[in-house]
C-alpha cells in the first residue's frame, strides 16, 4: 500500500502474481460525441493526442501495438505481464462482434493476461456487457468508464453529452455482471470549485468501485475550451502544486478505502500543453504527495463519514 491510501500496484497485485504493466492499445475506434451519435466536436477540453504513445497508432495492428509495447517495456523488465489497455476514445462504440474479436485479438497474444476497456458510460449496452461477463470467466478484464464529474451541470457545459445518471447506472450493472470498473475523474473542471470537487468524490465512494484515477485539468493547444478561455469566454482554476497536493490530500480522506487510487496526475506532451506548467513529471509529484501525506498523516477514508 502506497502511503496513507491504496494504490493501483496493490490492487493489481491482488488479482495477479507477478508485476503487471498495461499497454495502451488504439483501436481505431471514434466517439460517439464526435460522430454524432450523441454530439459533435467532442468534449471541450479534449485532444487524443495528449495520451496516444507514439507506437499506439490504429495504422498498426492491435497485436502489432502490444508487440511492440512488450518491446519497450521488456527492455528494463524481462519476465513482465502485461494489460491490454484500450484507451483511445470509446472503445465500446460499434459493432459488438468486431468489438469482441478485437479484444480476443489481444488475449491472444503471448504474456498479455488481461485486457483494460476505456469508454463513456453511456456506451456499456446490456449486449456487450453480457459477453464481456462471459470473457471475464477465462480472462481478466476490467472496465474503465470516464465520468470526469458528478455534476450535471458541468458535464453539460463541457460538452459530454452523458449525465451522472448514466455513470452511476453503467457501475451498477458492471458491477452485477462481476466484472471490475473504474472511474476517470478530472479536478478542476470549469466552474467548479474545491466543495464541488469534493461532493464528486463523497459521490463516488458511495459506488461499488474497484479504482479511480484522478488529474488535474489540463489546458490543452487545439480544443475548444483552450479557445474558450484565450477568447475570454470564462477562466478555470489555476492549480500550484501546492494547492493541488492539498487537494488531493483531501481526496484521499474522502476516498473509500475499498476504491484504490490509480493516479493522482497526468501529462500532457510538453508542445500541447497550455497549463499548468509544473515542470514535474508524474512521479516527481507523486513523490512531493507522499512526502505532505506522510506529515500530514493522511489516511484513505478518515473523514468519508464526518
Amino acid at each position: 500500500m502506497a502511503q496513507g491510501y491504496r494504490d493501483f500496484a496493490q490492487f493489481l497485485s491482488e488479482h495477479f502474481d507477478c508485476k503487471m504493466q498495461k499497454i495502451a492499445v488504439n483501436a481505431g475506434f471514434t466517439c460517439p460525441n464526435r460522430d454524432g451519435s450523441k454530439g459533435r466536436g467532442g468534449c471541450t477540453y479534449c485532444n487524443n493526442q495528449t495520451f496516444n504513445p507514439a507506437y499506439c497508432t490504429p495504422s498498426q495492428s492491435i497485436t502489432d501495438q502490444l508487440e511492440e509495447g512488450k518491446r519497450f517495456f521488456g527492455k528494463k523488465y524481462p519476465d513482465m505481464r502485461y494489460l491490454a489497455y484500450y484507451q483511445a476514445y470509446t472503445n465500446t462504440h460499434g459493432d459488438i462482434d468486431r468489438i469482441m474479436e478485437m479484444y480476443r485479438e489481444a488475449l491472444s497474444v503471448d504474456k498479455v493476461d488481461g485486457i483494460i476497456i476505456g469508454t463513456r458510460p453511456d456506451c456499456m449496452p446490456d449486449e456487450l456487457l453480457t459477453q464481456l461477463a462471459e470473457l471475464h470467466k477465462s480472462h481478466w478484464i476490467m472496465i474503465e468508464y470516464g465520468a470526469e464529474t458528478a455534476h450535471n451541470n458541468t458535464l453539460d457545459f463541457i460538452n459530454r453529452c452523458h449525465s451522472w445518471e448514466d455513470t452511476t447506472d453503467a457501475v451498477m450493472r458492471t458491477h452485477n455482471a462481476g466484472i471490475p470498473c473504474g472511474l476517470h475523474l478530472i479536478l478542476g473542471l470549469p466552474g467548479e470549485d474545491e466543495s464541488m470537487i469534493l461532493d464528486t468524490i463523497k459521490q463516488v465512494s458511495r459506488l461499488p468501485l474497484d479504482t479511480i484515477k484522478l488529474h488535474q485539468l489540463q489546458l490543452v493547444r487545439g480544443t475548444r475550451m483552450a479557445k474558450d478561455i484565450e477568447d475570454g469566454l470564462y477562466n478555470v482554476t489555476h492549480f500550484s502544486v501546492e494547492e493541488y497536493i492539498s487537494l488531493c490530500c483531501k481526496v484521499i480522506q474522502l476516498t473509500s478505502p475499498s476504491i484504490a487510487i490509480e493516479r493522482f496526475v497526468s501529462q500532457s506532451p510538453d508542445n500541447l500543453l497550455i497549463s499548468p506548467r509544473w515542470g514535474l513529471k508524474n512521479y516527481e509529484f507523486t513523490n512531493l504527495l507522499n512526502n505532505a501525506i506522510k506529515k500530514l498523516g493522511v489516511k484513505q477514508g478518515e473523514l468519508l463519514n464526518s
